[in-house]
């Protein structure tokens, strides 16, 4: 990736990066060593990286074991977890017999704590198959569950109403 690196005066403390003509373009205060910025400049290509290379079904398992290990204590296992651009009207489904999980390939362009969440959500399927309390308690220990729930419901109404 070409990077360009432009310097202002006028800028005191922050450094942006964003892709322009297929660059990216960092703006960075003119007084920041060359070390330190190189340093910056390679967590914001980390970060641009994925906003513009669509995430894949690798992405997707390693997200799940993460999780796993952080709201399951690690002691939940799968066969497959995978993208599906065939489910439309769904986030992500569980078939807990063959135990394999399928999200909406939708989700891979939301924010990673949204789609974390359908992820989470999915996984506790693994364990409770109904949508109880039991289940809501497990999906609950996810702490931005509600918030995600929000999002998606935001979203899924913009559009549906085409915005």
């Amino acid at each position: 990736m070409e990077i360009v690196v432009k310097r202002s005066a006028r800028r005191k403390k922050t450094i942006q990066a964003r892709m322009v003509g297929g660059k990216m373009e960092v703006l960075a205060p003119a007084s920041i060593s060359d070390a330190a910025l190189r340093v910056h400049i390679e967590k914001l290509q980390i970060r641009l990286e994925k906003r513009v290379y669509p995430k894949d079904d690798l992405h997707l398992s390693q997200r799940a074991e993460a999780l796993n290990k952080r709201y399951f204590q690690g002691s939940l296992s799968w066969k497959s977890i995978q993208y599906s651009s065939r489910q439309e009207h769904r986030r992500g489904s569980c078939n807990c017999a063959a135990r394999s999980i399928l999200i909406s390939s939708r989700l891979a362009s939301l924010p990673q704590w949204v789609e974390d969440y359908v992820i989470v959500h999915e996984l506790a399927h693994l364990i409770e198959p109904n949508h109880g309390k039991r289940f809501k308690a497990l999906v609950n220990r996810y702490p931005l569950a509600e918030r995600a729930i929000g999002f998606l419901m935001a979203s899924e109404t913009l559009e549906a109403r085409g915005g």
